[in-house]
């Protein structure tokens, strides 16, 4: 599939969903929460679909049949319990594609449009990732990897760094403008309030 909006993907990617978190705020599993009749990790699966992502891997999680049953391969974390840098980690080893787009379980507004524009940024600027940016402020809960970023981001991982922050200092990264809210992630049960009246 390709983007209905915004172009096409300009080169083969894989797409990573992080479906690990402890979800200790919302206190359930996100990646399972209902939003609109759908399970919260599929609207970021969705997003990267009509992208062009090849595969959609679910990184992480205690559910795998239950992600398999929604269409997702299923991976291992790797490093369970240690943040999100040790599942990025993961998908980048886990990938197939030179691109890997990864996405977390719990952006219920994220859509192909704003998956094409990161991997167009990336492409355009010869960086090794690309993130969105809001109101000044990078949102690292999506992100689209060239894998040859992960022998960085792994040295980063075996030095002690566990926030995609700090890991990111060590890597060229490209920053994408994005409108507000498009990569908003949901981390409390009052959040999905905003969602429930929206049409998917």
């Amino acid at each position: 599939m390709s983007a209905r909006r915004g172009g096409v993907a300009p080169e083969p990617f894989t797409g990573a969903v992080l479906t690990g978190g402890a979800s200790r705020r919302m206190g359930a599993d996100k990646a399972f929460v209902v939003v609109r009749g759908a399970p919260l990790c599929t609207y970021p699966q969705r997003a990267l679909l009509e992208a062009g992502a090849r595969r959609v891997l679910a990184v992480g999680g205690a559910r795998v049949e239950e992600l398999r049953g929604l269409g997702f391969e299923t991976v291992a974390d790797r490093h369970p319990g240690e943040g999100p840098l040790g599942a990025v980690v993961t998908a980048l080893e886990a990938a197939t594609d030179s691109v890997v787009v990864v996405l977390a379980c719990d952006l219920p507004a994220v859509d192909a449009v704003a998956v094409v524009a990161l991997l167009r940024a990336l492409r355009r600027t010869g960086a090794e990732v690309a993130v969105p940016i809001a109101a000044g402020r990078r949102q690292l809960a999506a992100g689209a990897y060239r894998r040859v970023a992960l022998r960085k981001l792994s040295a980063a991982f075996e030095s002690g760094i566990r926030s995609l922050h700090g890991a990111l200092r060590s890597l060229e990264v490209t920053e994408v403008a994005t409108a507000a809210g498009v990569f908003d992630d949901v981390d409390e049960p009052a959040q999905l309030r905003r969602y429930a009246s929206v049409d998917p």
